[in-house]
């Protein structure tokens, strides 16, 4: 089997772990989830859940990739053969499902970019996404055809995507994250510049700092802090076990991981100040509070920041191309990274070129989005996001620590891995992070899902009980939620099925336990 692919350089693998940590979430579900949680009192359990979940399974992740070298599957397979596969296609499988849908996102921010010139929006913000742009369907499950509108860009995201995943590690992945992260922060800092200078900007930021202790008390505010670290990081789906195990066998685990959870950290930060400066204007000029207008996800982006752009008192349709570029580039890198979990797992599984697994996995995926680049895509989409996310993502984190703590007990092997290649060293505060405090929250939040879900407990922003997730029928629930989560998992087991090609498992580019 050839030489695995290696990033260039530490920095470059750095970019890259952050350019994958750094996606829309950042953007539009922190500084709301922040707010809701007791503003700058969320900081506290934020921070704890970054040091004892975050940046442990992060640490755990890169470890596992830099000592099996392979994609998730093989890195898995090498560490505990079958019994411990299925959890790495489990990852893949939920990567693929988030990337259809993920690059729609990205489409729609390219046309708002393009929007943004002329403000081509208009007063309605709402009515233009729903109506102009989506041209949204009635009824949720209706597909209604392509929006042609939405079609093209969202094309033009994929080959940008297959054109960097085809040149490679070192010369597509790592080189278009040097170009996107630093290009990212520079665009980003200039929309919370113009932002913060907005009047009634410091309205909004006391709302976001001001800090109510009171939450502290509240154990759902902790959950919220370990349920956003999680998601954030792009860890327990595949990312990052795939892209450390590019990295060099020289290579500091400990600190990347670090570097790479503090600086997303600081990119939410920057990311609530931009958000809440942008706010507390638009609640100025309508003489509102700041909670009439906060909001969080498609409804900020694409409909609240429009509002603002129009009422901005000048420079409207550069702070428009500003924002909206940013999510381009937000999106773009955590795309490729969710995207190469995939290609880097049927390349090692069947042993076939870098190429041709790009041609299928990115082919696959393009087309399978087609299906939010209907009229019914909207609700396909947020249907999708719920349920992948809480029963893929979050499940797959508790089921790899429980199992990679307490049934395969790697704890220490990694433990040793990483401590003779790392300035900070792993010890018992590590093992007590993976082994206790991350299966207990993780676990309290499963069922705490699995309770509304099942029980149909769902509470809309008045506290109203609306049954189904965002009140959808329970036909579409299933259609549209758990079969996608149920996918991700037969999916799983059918690849594990398949043997390995006996050079892939002979190479000796790996430790052995």
């Amino acid at each position: 089997m050839a030489q695995r692919s290696q990033w260039g350089t530490r920095a470059g693998f750095i970019m890259a772990a952050v350019g994958s940590a750094v996606g829309l979430g950042n953007i539009w579900r922190f500084p709301y989830v922040a707010y809701e949680n007791g503003g700058g009192a969320f900081f506290i359990p934020y921070l704890f859940a970054l040091l004892t979940a975050g940046i442990p399974i992060l640490i755990m992740e890169f470890t596992m990739g830099h000592k099996y070298r392979g994609s998730a599957p093989l890195s898995f397979f090498r560490m505990s053969g079958k019994k411990a596969e299925w959890i790495g296609w489990w990852g893949i499988f939920v990567s693929f499902v988030i990337s259809t849908y993920y690059a729609v996102i990205i489409a729609w921010a390219m046309k708002y970019t393009v929007y943004s010139f002329n403000l081509k929006w208009g007063a309605d913000t709402e009515s233009f996404l729903f109506g102009d742009v989506l041209n949204l369907a009635e009824t949720p499950g209706q597909i209604g055809g392509f929006v042609p509108g939405v079609v093209f860009p969202l094309l033009l995201v994929w080959a940008i995507a297959f054109v960097i995943l085809i040149a490679g590690v070192k010369r597509g992945i790592e080189l278009a994250n040097r170009i996107f992260i630093p290009t990212l922060v520079v665009v980003f800092l200039m929309v919370v510049i113009r932002a913060v200078t907005l009047d009634g900007a410091m309205f909004g930021l006391d709302a976001f700092f001001k800090p109510d202790l009171t939450k502290l008390a509240n154990p759902t505010v902790w959950v919220a802090a370990y349920g956003h670290i999680f998601f954030s990081l792009s860890i327990a789906f595949a990312i990052m076990i795939t892209y450390s195990s590019y990295l060099p066998k020289k290579s500091d685990i400990t600190n990347n991981a670090f570097i790479t959870g503090f600086a997303n950290s600081g990119f939410e930060l920057l990311a609530g100040i931009g958000v809440f400066a942008a706010l507390g204007f638009m609640a100025t000029q309508a003489n509102v509070a700041v909670a009439d207008v906060a909001t969080a996800g498609v409804g900020l982006a694409f409909v609240v920041f429009p509002e603002i752009i129009n009422q901005m008192p000048g420079f409207n349709g550069l702070f428009g191309v500003l924002f909206f570029l940013s999510l381009v580039l937000a999106g773009l890198s955590s795309l490729i990274s969710i995207s190469e979990t995939y290609i880097a797992g049927i390349s090692d599984k069947f042993n076939i070129s870098r190429q041709k697994s790009v041609f299928f996995g990115v082919g696959l995926a393009a087309t399978v989005s087609l299906l939010f680049a209907t009229r019914g895509g909207l609700f396909f989409l947020d249907a999708a996001d719920y349920f992948i996310n809480q029963f893929g993502v979050a499940a797959i984190g508790l089921v790899e620590v429980i199992l990679i703590a307490w049934a395969f007990r790697k704890l220490s092997v990694f433990e040793k891995h990483a401590n003779a290649i790392s300035d900070i060293q792993l010890g018992a505060w590590w093992k007590i992070c993976l082994g206790v405090i991350t299966p207990l929250v993780l676990g309290y939040m499963m069922f705490g899902l699995l309770k509304v879900n099942i029980l149909k407990q769902h509470v809309d922003s008045e506290g109203t009980v609306i049954g189904n997730y965002e009140g959808y029928s329970d036909s579409f629930i299933w259609t549209s939620g758990w079969s996608v989560a149920i996918f991700a998992i037969v999916m799983a087991i059918i690849f594990t099925l398949f043997k390995w090609k006996k050079n892939t498992l002979e190479t000796s580019d790996y430790e052995e336990d």
